[in-house]
């Protein structure tokens, strides 16, 4: 078994836990997502907080183009590993 994980790079915390609700529904994902604060270097303010959305893949069932497309709806990004 491998520790695939995948991580979306969200701009905001609302964003981050919609996300995370709808990674779910969409994919079936049993799994609770990982949310995580990521400070940019330098800035203290929560307004310059990015949040990543981690979810573990062990089975790597999930596309890559799909969850870019997925993480592109709240103005995200998947961060290649």
């Amino acid at each position: 078994m491998s520790d695939v994980r995948h991580v979306l790079v969200l701009p905001d915390r609302d964003a981050a836990e919609e996300a995370a609700e709808a990674l779910g529904e969409r994919f079936g994902i049993r799994e609770e997502p990982q949310l995580v604060r990521d400070a940019l270097a330098g800035e203290d303010d929560a307004e310059d907080a990015q949040w990543l959305v981690v979810l573990r893949d062990e089975e790597e069932r999930l596309d890559p183009g799909e969850l870019d497309e997925f993480a592109a709806q709240w103005d995200g990004w998947r961060e290649e590993p």
